[in-house]
């Protein structure tokens, strides 16, 4: 047994496929498929029922799935430990990002944080809050960046930034000259949203509850990037975060601004409770929001 068929096992708890597994561990199926099967050999128990159409893991088979969580956990921070002996800001660091986050902040901080720190080696994912906080939980990334809730509460959080809410026009409603609105004339109107999974939802969800104005049924949206192409279209309105608003300018796109209260999001970077990497964690979101102070 290795660390490496461990991460075979909770990847292939993960997706329930074998070939999507294997895709994930950067490993051809059959690799996969013969370790979990040694890794059965050797432990002497069965830990997947195997059919032509999914895949099941056996009562023993979860169980054990949450104990190799566990192993890679500490062995993360065994890394860290033998990391953090060297320089704070030297060295690989994994880092999860939201998808409605990703494209807006990635390219803004990115060349800055290179220059920065020529020896901190950055990887970027984006993950969907539900799936980042998982991962950092698994030690399969060591921190993330997402709008701070209820989700995130069980983890280290640090606040970067907040982030404004605009609305989304189309240049022919007749908010498209207004500077500023309050959040009460949403009231009884209908607003375009993302689909489950995006915490920008349940975000703009709740400001929809707090004013009365509905959501539009009839369409969900995977990204912002389509909520903003069907305001275009005149398709109705939507919320859009700051970032957002910045990049490819649309002359069919008006975004208004509101007043007090101003809707917004908070931006923080987690980070497991306990990690010896603590000061590295805490001096990147401190440059981070260094940098956004400064756009």
């Amino acid at each position: 047994m290795n660390i490496r068929d461990l991460e075979y096992l909770i990847a292939l708890a993960d997706f329930k496929h074998f070939r999507k597994a294997a895709d994930a561990c950067n490993v051809s199926q059959p690799t996969l498929s013969g370790q979990i099967r040694k890794l059965e050999d050797e432990l002497g128990t069965v830990l997947l029922e195997r059919t032509s159409r999914k895949v099941l893991f056996t009562q023993a088979g979860l169980t054990l799935v949450e104990q190799a969580k566990r192993i890679l956990r500490e062995v993360k921070i065994l890394k860290e430990m033998a990391s953090n002996q060297g320089k704070d800001m030297s060295g690989p660091i994994l880092i999860g990002i939201i998808p409605t986050l990703g494209p807006y902040l990635s390219p803004v901080i990115l060349p800055i944080l290179k220059k920065q720190y020529p020896e901190l080696d950055i990887y970027i994912y984006e993950l969907q809050t539900e799936q980042l906080l998982e991962q950092l939980e698994a030690g399969q990334i060591d921190c993330g960046i997402l709008a701070l809730g209820k989700e995130s509460e069980t983890f280290i959080e640090v606040p970067i930034f907040d982030e404004k809410m605009y609305l989304a026009v189309s240049h022919t409603h007749p908010w498209a000259n207004k500077n500023v609105l309050n959040l009460s004339e949403l009231r009884d109107q209908e607003m375009l949203m993302l689909d489950n999974g995006h915490c920008l939802r349940t975000q703009t969800m709740n400001y929809c509850l707090s004013t009365g104005a509905k959501e539009n049924e009839h369409f969900k949206a995977s990204s912002i990037e389509t909520l903003r192409n069907m305001v275009a279209a005149e398709i109705g309105m939507a919320f859009i975060p700051e970032l957002a608003t910045r990049i490819k300018k649309d002359d069919n796109l008006v975004y208004v601004g509101f007043s007090d209260p101003v809707p917004y999001r908070k931006i923080g970077l987690v980070y497991r409770p306990g990690s010896p990497l603590r000061l590295r964690y805490e001096r990147l979101a401190k440059e981070i929001e260094s940098i956004m102070k400064g756009n």
